[in-house]
């Protein structure tokens, strides 16, 4: 596995650094990571004033303060990473880095907002998100867990997507432990108290018997389930089943994660291609929002 973690020597790249020197068993694997820094240019006055040497002397040192720290951990948990650094706009240069890199897995830190618009929205994380379809893991702060076996959500809504998340787990389950605990969760539309957009505003959607309702949401379970179970069959895995209701998907995804401690959250993510609209106002962010736990983000290729 190939890991990819870019770092700015901020409290969240740190958390990004942690999380992965944290993964025991996939240390065991030797996977190939490596550090990348990108630095600011030097104003185009200063550098007028100062021969090449000077300048690249100066990045290579500015680099290093990030680098090095960063490389220790890693080393410190058996990890031979390698590191580089580019010098360019930040957002411009990791993108086109991470679109050139062979990378399985993105591990990156953000900052974030709590307000849900703001959710993301202009950061690194997001430009990256929105401009490329390696799966990407995003943490926020929260502390890595110390424990090599994660307690695993992934969100499965009936999407293909919902299946590239299931299919990436299956692949690289050495990244969330020897034994994680995985559990599948659903939503399931509220349809008792569902409204729909009518000429006087919103109003009730047309009355249906309570068995009508259970056999329709039935239905869509196991729609979302079924190609999930044939990924966790063929792999020898097995994963609890959960069936939540609602009609915000992420608010009843984020509920349920913080209440039974989840270590991480697989969602997959249609995302767009313009960065105004990735993740934004999608389930995704609305689980973010709610949530501290670290996402995964799978994008279809």
């Amino acid at each position: 596995m190939r890991i990819l973690i870019p770092v700015d020597g901020s409290s969240f790249s740190k958390a990004a650094v942690t999380f992965v020197a944290s993964r025991a068993t996939l240390i065991h694997n030797q996977p190939d990571v490596e550090l990348l820094n990108v630095q600011d240019p030097v104003p185009l006055r200063a550098t007028s004033a100062l021969s090449k040497e000077v300048v690249l002397a100066y990045h290579e040192s500015a680099a290093n303060r990030v680098l090095k720290p960063a490389l220790a951990t890693l080393n410190r948990a058996g990890l031979k990473a390698s590191a580089k650094y580019v010098v360019g706009t930040v957002g411009r240069e990791l993108v086109s880095l991470v679109a050139a890199d062979s990378a399985d897995l993105i591990v990156m830190g953000s900052h974030g907002h709590t307000g849900l618009r703001r959710l993301l929205f202009g950061s690194v994380a997001n430009t990256v998100l929105a401009s490329c379809t390696t799966p990407l893991l995003v943490l926020r702060g929260k502390p890595a867990p110390k424990k090599d076996s994660l307690k695993v959500g992934i969100a499965l809504d009936g999407s293909k997507y919902g299946v590239a998340a299931m299919r990436f787990f299956v692949k690289n389950r050495d990244l969330f432990g020897a034994a994680p605990t995985v559990t599948l969760v659903h939503v399931v539309p509220d349809l008792l108290n569902l409204f729909v957009p009518g000429y006087f505003g919103r109003v009730p959607a047309p009355s249906l018997r309570p068995e009508q309702v259970e056999a329709m949401q039935c239905a869509a379970f196991e729609n979302a389930m079924a190609p999930a179970r044939k990924l966790l069959e063929r792999a020898g895995m097995v994963a609890t089943e959960v069936r939540l209701i609602g009609n915000n998907p992420g608010d009843q995804i984020a509920a349920y994660a913080t209440k039974n401690k989840l270590d991480l959250i697989a969602l997959g993510s249609q995302g767009h291609g313009a960065l105004e609209s990735a993740v934004l106002g999608s389930v995704a962010a609305r689980v973010a929002a709610q949530c501290r736990a670290p996402l995964l983000f799978i994008r279809e290729k």
